[in-house]
């Protein structure tokens, strides 16, 4: 569930604020969704379907992709980041001394095409290492992350690295092209061939 809104907060639109992860109380995320919606702050909260099974009855429950988190976009320093530490069930910002790091635009927008285009996901323990990868052609086309293998199926890994999560999603049949990270004294601009 996404919510654009057009006010303006410190002369920029909600769209071009940064996203801040905002740690919530167990089990109080769709709540704090709802309450900061209603004070006009700009949150996300990336939902899956899943099947529960009880002894009488199966049912298909919508719960939180990441439990304990909430996504919102905040000017730092802005009445609006009060107005959310003081949400009930809002615990604190995630990142340094509770002031929050902003997230990169693309870790968020990547979970949103990922959700937007309905592909099947799974929770995954977070990766700080392995072969970065962008998709090629596709409704995931540009998509990247970090390809693993399981059981002869290659799977996405798409994390959030503020909060150390992410999530995987099956790309079999997929065109995907390594993304080689320049690094080192003698990498990009400016290194000379000598």
């Amino acid at each position: 569930m996404i919510v654009d809104i057009e006010k303006k907060d410190f002369g920029r639109r909600s769209d071009e604020l940064p996203w801040y992860a905002v740690h919530t109380m167990p089990r109080h995320e769709k709540k704090v969704s709802s309450e900061l919606k209603a004070k006009d702050i700009c949150c996300f909260l990336p939902m899956i379907s899943s099947r529960r099974r009880w002894s009488d009855r199966q049912r298909i429950i919508e719960a939180p992709l990441f439990a304990g988190y909430v996504f919102a976009r905040l000017a730092n320093g802005s009445p609006a980041k009060i107005a959310l530490l003081r949400t009930k069930g809002v615990v604190g910002l995630v990142g340094n001394r509770g002031a929050g790091t902003p997230i990169p635009e693309d870790e968020i927008h990547a979970i949103q095409q990922i959700l937007e285009n309905r592909m099947p996901v799974a929770t995954h323990e977070f990766l700080n290492a392995g072969q970065r990868v962008r998709i090629r052609g596709g409704a995931l086309d540009g998509l990247e992350g970090i390809l693993q293998s399981f059981k002869g199926d290659q799977s996405l890994i798409v994390s959030i690295e503020t909060i150390q999560r992410s999530i995987s999603v099956t790309i079999s049949g997929y065109d995907v092209e390594p993304i080689f990270e320049l690094s080192g004294p003698n990498s990009g601009i400016g290194a000379s061939s000598n």
